[in-house]
């Protein structure tokens, strides 16, 4: 029920208008006028504006903001895009849940910037990740963008609270592209076939190493750690590896990094074939021993036969050390873990899959190393390209899903 208050104070006589509003605790909101007669004509606009506007309802509650801004990503799309897709609305859900877990005390529109800094304070505190905090900030942004465009808030009161998503890996991993990836493994083959009698010889073992690094995304000294017995047509079983210090071999990093992976046809044939015929005899049952049957060294993998590759495969660059100029690889041997995460992701699998694969103790892991690329895979279907340019982006055709 509205109603007109007249009011005496120190300013002299107002008249204030009470009318029904359900996004103020109260049920009610309140206007001042200095005439009765503004009063009583903003008391029949607001009434006009109410029969001519009888269908929309206001949404008060955060929840309820954040379930229809669920509902809109899934069927219309925000802001004039496309709906998203399963996989980023299931992405979208999980995040919804850090939004209506927290205390907000408020309705949507009582919402101020300072409560939004509160928010933010929670998240970081909340989240599993630093990268999981940025993205709900973001998300409950574009949240506030919807409920604004249809007339539910006046603005956006989050705009410009971020989330710093600093953290031990103080630069984003960048692996190999698959194109980068290919060149790596042509020139691996390359390297095998060699007239150089020595160094096919040597590429004869390395080669099968390359291709189960990038098939498995097992760290280094998983895989020049791996027994004969783990090894079989379909897949592998990791449940040791090399130390770091490269003394012996233990269990794996963490209790988590016991796992089963895949492994596709080339690479099986590669690595079975090449531990049935030509694997030296070797104590510890090695895939890839030495000559001598001991593990080989990491920093000789490193150093030797991985820079190799990336010279042969054209991913070095000229760099001046000591005076002297040098070809520097682009990347390292832990690059073909990286490289692995970044194809899980790009063909959408579940991210507690990707955990498991990786071996990561917990999801905070997986999040702090590859939110980014995450990030840039959910934004990537938000583009809207046409027949050839997404023709274009999966130029290389079957041999892409053969490889994981």
């Amino acid at each position: 029920m509205s109603d007109i208050r007249k009011r005496t104070g120190a300013k002299g006589t107002t008249y204030q208008v009470r009318y029904p509003n359900s996004a103020t605790k109260s049920g009610y909101a309140y206007k001042t006028f200095d005439t009765m007669k503004e009063a009583r004509a903003f008391l029949e606009n607001l009434g006009s504006y109410r029969q001519s506007h009888p269908s929309r309802s206001e949404i008060s509650a955060i929840a309820d903001a954040v379930q229809k801004w669920l509902e809109i990503c899934e069927k219309e799309g925000t802001d004039g895009k496309d709906p998203v897709t399963s996989y980023t609305l299931k992405n979208y859900r999980y995040i919804a849940r850090f939004m209506t877990s927290y205390p907000w005390g408020k309705s949507l529109r009582e919402l101020e910037t300072p409560d939004i800094v509160n928010f933010r304070s929670w998240l970081v505190e909340n989240c599993p990740s630093r990268f999981v905090a940025r993205r709900t900030l973001t998300l409950f942004q574009s949240v506030l963008n919807e409920m604004a465009l249809r007339g539910h808030v006046a603005g956006n009161v989050a705009s410009g609270v971020t989330v710093n998503t600093h953290s031990r890996y103080d630069q984003p991993v960048s692996p190999p592209s698959l194109e980068e990836f290919y060149q790596l493994l042509t020139a691996a083959d390359r390297l095998a076939n060699s007239k150089n009698a020595q160094i096919a010889k040597s590429w004869q073992r390395y080669r099968p190493m390359l291709y189960l690094a990038g098939d498995t995304g097992m760290r280094p000294g998983e895989y020049l750690a791996l027994p004969k017995a783990n090894l079989f047509e379909t897949e592998v079983k990791v449940d040791r590896a090399v130390e770091r210090s490269g003394h012996r071999i233990s269990v794996t990093k963490t209790p988590a990094g016991w796992r089963w992976i895949d492994l596709s046809p080339e690479t099986s044939d590669l690595v079975n074939h090449y531990a049935r015929h030509h694997a030296a005899d070797s104590p510890h049952d090695l895939v890839f021993p030495t000559a001598s049957g001991k593990w080989q060294c990491i920093n000789n993998w490193r150093n030797r036969a991985f820079t190799a590759v990336c010279v042969e495969a054209g991913l070095a660059e000229e760099v001046r050390k000591n005076g002297k100029t040098i070809l520097k690889p682009k990347y390292s041997p832990y690059d073909l873990r990286h490289f692995y995460a970044s194809m899980l992701i790009d063909q959408k699998v579940n991210l507690k899959r990707i955990q498991k694969l990786m071996g990561h103790r917990n999801i905070t892991t997986t999040l702090n190393v590859y939110g980014h690329l995450i990030e840039k895979a959910e934004d990537a279907e938000a583009e809207n390209v046409g027949l050839l340019s997404a023709l274009s982006k999966n130029s290389c055709g079957k041999s892409v899903a053969s490889l994981l």
